[in-house]
């Protein structure tokens, strides 16, 4: 029996429908985040607040600065949903673009827009090291 090297359309569906999920879930993520950098200014804008304010600043800008790399977070986490959406699309979802063969569907269902089989990851993870 030779390896199968493609997943089957209904696998694919499967896939499709557990990243658009995934992608819609981020997108909500990335909206919440996106309002708590708008509006972090607007709460306690009160006449007696200016007194406080010196004590925020370095909070303040902490707390922007952790919303604002979460937000990049989400945002890369979005791009790599839509890429794999692509590569169902064109037919190369779920293969190694390292080996070639295909990626468990246990890592794909856990890791949806993995390009690299376990294999692959943990030799280029011990190549870095």
């Amino acid at each position: 029996m030779s390896e199968k090297t493609r997943y089957s359309e209904s696998e694919l569906n499967e896939f499709r429908e557990v990243i658009e999920k995934k992608l819609e879930q981020a997108q909500l993520e990335l909206k919440e985040v996106q309002d708590q950098i708008t509006h972090q200014g607007k709460f306690g804008s009160g006449d007696t607040d200016y007194k406080f304010k010196g004590l925020d600043d370095g909070s303040g800008t902490s707390e922007r600065e952790y919303l604002a790399q979460m937000a990049q977070r989400q945002t890369k986490f979005i791009d790599h949903l839509r890429k794999a959406l692509i590569r169902i699309e064109n037919g190369t979802y779920g293969i190694c673009r390292e080996s070639g063969k295909l990626i468990a569907k246990e890592r794909l269902l856990a890791v949806p827009h993995a390009t690299l089989s376990i294999d692959a990851k943990k030799a280029r993870d011990a190549s870095k090291r």
